[in-house]
């Protein structure tokens, strides 16, 4: 996404006039979420001064900052005691805030049945990106 990132991190890229990760939030919000945790590395700050609290989005925003981007799993990490309580059990979601989906957040406990702890939801890889690729293997 260089040179645009160069200067604004890729949630903040404008897609239709519009913050890329305004979209998630809204999203999220008619989903039913109430609040989000962001996790961010590269010119953080200026997610935190664009989207602020959340209140205009009727979300509660926290954020979870990097030194250095802990990619998907050590943001994670970072920001489990943002996302969780004292409980282990709490379940959350994860949503990358550089990809563009219309996949209705709602329906995501209907995906979840007993013993399945988790559900992955995936976007087409684009064309310009080959390297990046899942396999899966088995059932």
């Amino acid at each position: 996404m260089r040179p645009l990132t160069d200067s604004v991190p890729k949630p903040l890229l404008k897609v239709q006039g519009k913050p890329l990760i305004e979209y998630h939030l809204e999203a999220l919000k008619r989903s039913g979420y109430e609040r989000v945790v962001i996790n961010h590395a590269w010119l953080g700050q200026q997610i935190e001064s664009v989207l602020g609290n959340g209140e205009r989005f009727g979300l509660d925003i926290l954020y979870s900052a990097e030194s250095r981007a802990l990619e998907t799993a050590g943001g994670i990490i970072n920001a489990l005691p943002l996302l969780c309580s004292d409980s282990k059990d709490e379940m959350f979601t994860v949503v990358n805030g550089d990809i563009f989906t219309d996949f209705n957040f709602e329906a995501l406990p209907s995906f979840l049945s007993e013993g399945v702890e988790a559900h992955l939801v995936m976007v087409d890889n684009p064309d310009h990106n080959p390297k990046r690729r899942f396999l899966f293997y088995g059932s």
